[in-house]
């Protein structure tokens, strides 16, 4: 076994970013050298997510489909049915989904939410999966009934730098996220976190984005790197596409910085090859999103997803195991 490599929280803006201008070579193999450290290269862990409430969100980020202010047509819905959730949650477990994550278009949950929310975590809970929510901002007592529902994870994404964060969203701030995260930390649920690329940001800014994570008291649990999807009608639709070398070197230097995190290759699948893909494994990204939507975008059908897994010798893990050493 090789030794394994520190976890550090005291990264600086230099290493980092030497980090991610060496030669791509040295990087890659620098990434896969300590992903094989911590994790069992050739295993992948499968997410599923459910919208659970679509469209009208308050806020106005700049990427997204579901903001009621940024110019997309995606009409508002209610929160779906407890029953509806734990069925598409055991469809996807036989799907050979171990997590399964139930996102929300919201500012914050409504305190007439938190029961259903709560039955949701329990009953996905009791089909023997991990379960994870994307809810907005949260207040002290919204966390702990999640926490004491049994939630196991709460993704709440920085979205990009501190110096972009103002041209993406308007309606908070990024110490707003920050406070969010530390908040779930601290009631003992494990902290999903990452962000988008592609969005217009320069390339300190994604160096700046993975550095805010890996300087946190602790590390994301998991970390989604996620490729911007163009939406028709929002203010991001015909931003120039970021060269997949790039987005390769921002997953690769998430497998440095965060050694034990999973890094999850999230959003924009649909538009990356196969070889694309494999590279953002052999980066050290070994967790995804299975099922043909994702929200409210495309994502690859999973038999898509298992032929590229047949192709590279990948497994997936199963329900309770994390694929650590």
């Amino acid at each position: 076994m090789l030794d394994a490599t520190p976890i550090r929280t005291d990264w600086t803006r230099s290493e980092a970013e030497a980090l991610y201008k060496q030669p791509l070579m040295d990087l890659l193999f620098q990434a896969q050298t300590i992903h094989r450290e911590n994790f069992d290269p050739n295993q992948v862990q499968k997410s599923k997510l459910l919208s659970i409430k679509t469209g009208g969100c308050a806020e106005d980020c700049a990427y997204c489909s579901q903001s009621a202010r940024n110019g997309a047509q995606l009409s508002a819905s209610k929160l779906i049915e407890v029953q509806r959730v734990i069925a598409e949650a055991k469809k996807a477990k036989e799907g050979g989904a171990t997590r399964y994550c139930m996102g929300a278009a919201w500012r914050s949950p409504k305190d007439r939410d938190m029961a259903a929310l709560e039955a949701m975590v329990q009953g996905v809970k009791d089909l023997g999966m991990e379960t994870c929510m994307t809810l907005g901002m949260l207040e002290d007592d919204q966390v702990f009934r999640l926490r004491d529902a049994g939630l196991d994870y709460y993704n709440h994404n920085i979205d990009t730098s501190e110096r972009y964060y103002s041209e993406i969203i308007t309606t908070r701030t990024f110490a707003d996220r920050i406070e969010t995260l530390n908040r779930v930390r601290e009631a003992g649920i494990k902290v999903c976190a990452g962000g988008i690329v592609g969005m217009g940001e320069q390339k300190m800014d994604r160096i700046d984005m993975l550095l805010a994570l890996a300087t946190l008291e602790e590390h994301p649990d998991s970390v989604p790197v996620n490729m911007l999807i163009p939406i028709a009608d929002t203010p991001l639709a015909d931003v120039k596409p970021l060269d997949p070398i790039e987005f390769v070197r921002t997953v690769a230097l998430a497998r440095i910085l965060m050694p034990k995190s999973h890094v999850r290759l999230s959003a924009g699948r649909t538009n990356m090859s196969d070889e694309m893909q494999a590279m953002c494994i052999f980066a050290g990204a070994n967790s995804i999103f299975v099922g043909d939507t994702l929200l409210t975008a495309d994502n690859p059908e999973e038999d898509k997803d298992q032929q590229l897994f047949d192709r590279l010798g990948i497994t997936a893990m199963a329900v309770g195991c994390d694929g650590s050493r």
